[in-house]
């Protein structure tokens, strides 16, 4: 709670001063938004991750992982924020990446669950018994 957002303020704080592309100053970004986030503060988060996944695009992009990551993290604020149609958009590209950067793996499958959290919010219930039955079931195995 109280303790980790102010941890990720101090860590923010100590590193805002470097390069925009240096890898701890994003860290410590996307540190403090999920911060905010746990301490259900997704309003003040929204923006923090909406800049880190930029960064993360800008200057990672090399690191799958790390863009995958950076939406997620936007993801899940969008949809705490009942910006559901948004977060079943990033949603559906994690999943699309993961599979064809790793194919069946924990992240993919994990992404997976995500998606259809995101498609049961837009009641999508087709979609998700389809995802869930074709590619969820098979791959947990």
């Amino acid at each position: 709670g109280a303790v980790m957002l102010a941890l990720a303020w101090a860590c923010w704080e100590t590193y805002v001063g470097r390069p925009e592309a240096d890898g701890n100053r994003i860290s410590a970004l996307e540190l403090l938004g999920n911060a905010f986030q746990s301490n259900r503060r997704y309003a003040e988060a929204l923006p923090l991750l909406e800049v880190n996944l930029s960064m993360n695009r800008r200057y990672f992009s090399h690191s799958e992982e790390a863009v995958f990551l950076a939406q997620s993290n936007l993801a899940a604020c969008l949809g705490k924020l009942g910006r559901d149609n948004e977060a079943l958009v990033l949603g559906r590209e994690i999943y699309a990446g993961r599979m064809a950067t790793l194919g069946v793996s924990q992240n993919t499958i994990m992404s997976g669950s995500n998606l259809t959290y995101s498609l049961n919010q837009a009641r999508l219930f087709g979609e998700t018994k389809a995802l869930a039955r074709d590619q969820l079931l098979p791959a947990a195995r």
